[in-house]
């Protein structure tokens, strides 16, 4: 199925009234999302990084809203958590979740990035096909580590290394079949999308 008619950088229906109260049903849905899967989590006994199920929730999000909207989506979703309502790992929020010091606060904004960068390739075609959508999520994910990893060496004082084994390698597995999972599901929020926008 394509989402070239699905997936518009942001929903244009002839009244303007209802455009924005699908976008905003859309991204509050996509909160919803996020903030469910960040409650699905492990946590390892030799690194403060869980694993949670909200990378799979932030690739389908990206991959099925757009860039804008899904930047929206994760923008609204720190904010909303940052407010103090419990959407972030554990039930956690607060605005201390997101400093520099904090150890997970970078997976977080590179979650806003990533979303981001997989909406404007789904934009440009790459989610037409779900396998097609892999190599765009998998970039998103990359871009996970990157923030992520960077931000926890900076507020542990770790080294490329052990960032590395604290921030990226235990995580590579689990991730890979999130991304399997999410890019599958592409269809079923494709029709979620078309659904919200009549």
């Amino acid at each position: 199925m394509s989402s070239t008619a699905i997936v518009p950088t942001l929903v244009r229906p002839s009244n303007r009234v209802a455009a924005l109260v699908a976008d905003s049903v859309l991204v509050a849905l996509g909160v919803a999302l996020i903030g469910a899967s960040a409650q699905f989590s492990i946590h390892l006994p030799h690194t403060p990084v869980p694993i949670t199920g909200q990378t799979f929730a932030v690739l389908l999000v990206g991959g099925a809203y757009g860039a804008t909207r899904g930047f929206a989506t994760l923008a609204a979703y720190l904010v909303v958590g940052g407010i103090g309502v419990g959407v972030f790992e554990g039930h956690s929020s607060g605005w201390d979740v997101l400093r520099f010091s904090s150890a997970t606060g970078g997976y977080l904004v590179g979650m806003l990035v990533a979303a981001t960068l997989v909406g404007w390739l789904a934009d440009r075609g790459w989610d037409r096909q779900w396998v097609k959508s892999i190599p765009a999520m998998a970039l998103g994910n990359i871009v996970i580590y990157a923030v992520g990893a960077t931000w926890l060496a900076r507020a542990l004082d770790l080294t490329a290394t052990q960032a590395w084994n604290l921030g990226v390698k235990d995580f590579l597995i689990g991730d890979a079949l999130k991304i399997l999972l999410a890019a599958g599901l592409l269809p079923a929020s494709w029709w979620v999308v078309d659904r919200v926008r009549r």
